[in-house]
């Protein structure tokens, strides 16, 4: 067992998703076959995508991806970006009402004009597999069984995976937002951290942070963690994922492994960083999620665990 907060003398070592994200995808790919050989039946998801936001319609195209990797049957509702709550209300109605329907997701955010709010209540708790409805979100709060926001949740099989201690430790979580920061926290306290959330609001972060033995960071803003807010030896995740255009910026941010990231904003135009700075992280934590190639992944791997999941309930 990896002790979090112990001394480390050397630059942190890599906690990679890539890995775990595959295993993850592969076991539910063979629980999938079996329910088809066995009960003729296939799990459906249905993604839906409301505008032109370029980012979305990636995340959308990565989960239909993943749902052909490992066999679930999944569907792609692009609706332009002068769809009415109304109009989007009508489609959710459609797919909670379909057999052959077992999971639904809304990418977020939706358009401004949307009530993202009456949105997420509509889809059926049963198919939430997002976690994002109420009754999930209060099924979390009381230890019930619910479907959990899929990043938290590939947190926690990631720290679990890689034998890093959970139980009586300090941690940390740096974001409130209702899709990683607050399911993160409920989801650490159930296996028995002390946690501490930290917000925009919070005074002197760096000396909140800097007691925690486990620091998980989704604020969504580029490199803020660094060094002096990482307690020697702590286990880091990194939730962010931020676009950097400037050459500057990334040799500040990258130090002595700037040039790879340089070569990688010169053939796409930007490069990916995380809401920890990497090189000033690298040095003082013990172990440490990268941006790419970390929590991004176990993401959608959990979205189809969800979604496996979710027609196991429905069809028992």
């Amino acid at each position: 067992m990896y002790t979090i907060g112990q001394q480390m003398e050397t630059s942190a070592s890599l906690l990679e998703g890539g890995p775990l994200a595959a295993k993850i995808k592969q076991e539910v790919k063979a629980e999938i076959e079996e329910m088809v050989r066995t009960r003729g039946v296939r799990p459906g998801l249905a993604a839906v995508r409301v505008g032109d936001d370029p980012a979305s319609a990636v995340y959308v195209g990565n989960k239909i991806k993943a749902c052909e990797e490992v066999g679930i049957r999944s569907e792609h509702h692009a609706l332009p970006a002068t769809t009415s709550t109304a109009e989007l209300l009508d489609l959710i109605a459609s797919l909670n009402s379909r057999d052959d329907v077992d999971g639904i997701l809304t990418q977020l955010p939706l358009p401004a004009g949307i009530d993202e709010r009456a949105i997420i209540e509509a889809i059926d708790p049963a198919k939430d597999v997002d976690g994002f409805h109420p009754v999930n979100v209060g099924n979390l709060a009381l230890g019930r069984p619910a479907f959990v926001p899929c990043t938290p949740t590939g947190i926690i099989e990631l720290l679990l995976h890689s034998d890093v201690e959970i139980r009586g430790t300090r941690a940390c979580v740096v974001g409130r937002s209702q899709i990683v920061g607050r399911p993160m926290a409920q989801l650490l306290l159930q296996r028995d951290a002390t946690v501490t959330i930290c917000h925009s609001r919070t005074r002197d972060l760096a000396s909140v942070t800097r007691e925690a033995d486990l620091l998980i960071v989704a604020i969504g803003r580029t490199g803020m963690i660094g060094r002096e807010h990482i307690k020697p030896g702590a286990t880091v995740v990194d939730v962010g994922m931020n676009k950097v255009t400037d050459p500057v910026q990334v040799r500040e941010l990258f130090g002595p492994d700037a040039e790879k990231r340089l070569d990688v904003l010169s053939k796409r135009g930007f490069t990916l960083v995380g809401d920890v700075h990497p090189a000033g992280a690298a040095e003082v934590a013990g172990r440490l999620t990268p941006v790419p190639g970390g929590v991004g992944l176990l993401t959608v791997a959990m979205l189809m665990k969800n979604t496996l999941q979710a027609a196991t309930r429905r069809r028992s």
